[in-house]
């Protein structure tokens, strides 16, 4: 089928690009107090974990061959 090619190179490219891209993620820390408001804003960079990538890229390799194996 040809949903499961796409679904499998889709996965394929995600677990590629996990590995090599950081996912920003934000925190806000601060007090507000009626109108007034103090506080920071942190913005850490954390990679996926290597474990969760390759999983990525074999379920895409397996619905990539799947998805070839059903057209034929």
């Amino acid at each position: 089928m040809r949903l499961l090619l796409v679904l499998g190179l889709l996965l394929l490219i995600l677990g590629i690009a996990s590995l090599f891209i950081p996912i920003p993620h934000r925190e806000r820390h601060g007090i507000e107090a009626g109108g007034l408001s103090v506080g920071f804003q942190t913005t850490t960079r954390e990679k996926i974990h290597p474990v969760v990538s390759a999983l990525l890229i074999g379920g895409g390799v397996v619905l990539l061959i799947a998805g070839n194996r059903s057209r034929r």
